[in-house]
């Protein structure tokens, strides 16, 4: 990689090269890329919120950008799946992370606001690793700000429209319910997938249905495969600015275990991934991956599993 002082500034800034500096030496950023001071402007910034106080089980998700960078080590220059050099096509810099309040959910919400308004001054699109799914919240309304309402595409195990927790408004179950009675996202085109397991009561579903959403279920794409799954997503989502949003527990604990509310029953990684590709031709505005808890990985299976989630998703923004 060139040094930013003498770099073609019309040519991105890719990874440092493997051949020259080994894999496990060097500054940690997302795929060893570029920080975005050094490039100046992004296309595509890759930022971290290490905040995880709205947990309501397993905590420790504010370990996860750092533990995801670590991981994500060992990509690599070219997808051969979607053919696609996603970071030879558009530039692709590490943001570092976001500073949120760890004590007071309002206040850190209005941070990464702030934080993440302030970044897209400098890059075109946000993909961003947390931390809870709490801070989807804040994300969405910076993306409503710049979009309008946006198609969200929202992979987990549950459907985070609850209403509150411990009479708590904002915590990672009730983001998508907060930004549906916002305005924020388009009620026409949004959709869950991989949702599983017992809920409260069958009005959670009444519920999220008021409240725009469609569901893919895991046992759906059991017993109709991923590719009708695919077909449903893209019917529903359209030409809709698209916001995609992965909770990892969307895949099962054999594919994830470092997570803080584990479902059995899940996607594997590779049907994730591939559903992801089938996202390449739509108008993806900005996504986040959510919920890696360091401290129940075993062998980064985990951080693993969501670098190539993000990898999946620069490469399904990179210009064809």
């Amino acid at each position: 990689m060139q040094p930013p002082e003498t770099a073609d500034q019309n040519v991105p800034q890719g990874p440092v090269d493997a051949s020259v500096v080994p894999r496990f030496a060097g500054i940690a950023t997302f795929a060893r890329l570029p920080r975005l001071d050094e490039v100046g402007r992004a296309d595509v910034a890759i930022v971290g919120v290490p905040f995880d106080s709205g947990v309501s089980y397993r905590p420790g998700a504010r370990f996860g950008p750092a533990h995801v960078r670590e991981a994500s080590r060992l990509l690599r220059p070219y997808n051969p799946a979607q053919d696609v050099f996603p970071f030879g096509s558009q530039q692709v810099a590490d943001a570092g992370d976001i500073s949120a309040n760890p004590f007071d959910i309002s206040v850190a919400m209005a941070e990464i606001e702030a934080a993440a308004r302030f970044l897209g001054e400098h890059a075109e699109r946000l993909v961003v690793i947390g931390g809870d799914h709490t801070i989807a919240l804040p994300l969405l309304r910076v993306a409503h700000a710049q979009h309008g309402p946006v198609a969200v595409l929202h992979f987990d195990a549950h459907l985070d429209t609850w209403d509150t927790y411990f009479g708590a408004p904002l915590t990672h179950g009730t983001p998508f319910r907060r930004a549906s009675e916002e305005g924020l996202i388009d009620l026409e085109a949004s959709m869950h997938v991989g949702i599983r397991g017992p809920l409260y009561s069958k009005g959670d579903l009444d519920d999220d249905s008021r409240l725009g959403f469609a569901v893919v279920t895991s046992e759906f794409v059991e017993e109709h495969g991923v590719e009708a799954a695919i077909t449903r997503i893209r019917a529903r989502v359209g030409n809709a600015p698209l916001y995609v949003s992965i909770d990892i527990d969307v895949l099962d604990p054999a594919h994830a275990p470092g997570t803080g509310t584990p479902e059995a029953g899940g996607l594997t990684s590779r049907e994730l991934l591939r559903m992801l590709r089938g996202l390449a031709d739509l108008r993806i505005v900005g996504a986040d991956v959510v919920e890696v808890a360091p401290a129940y990985d075993h062998a980064q299976v985990t951080a693993v599993a969501a670098s190539h989630v993000v990898y999946e998703l620069l490469s399904a923004m990179a210009p064809r």
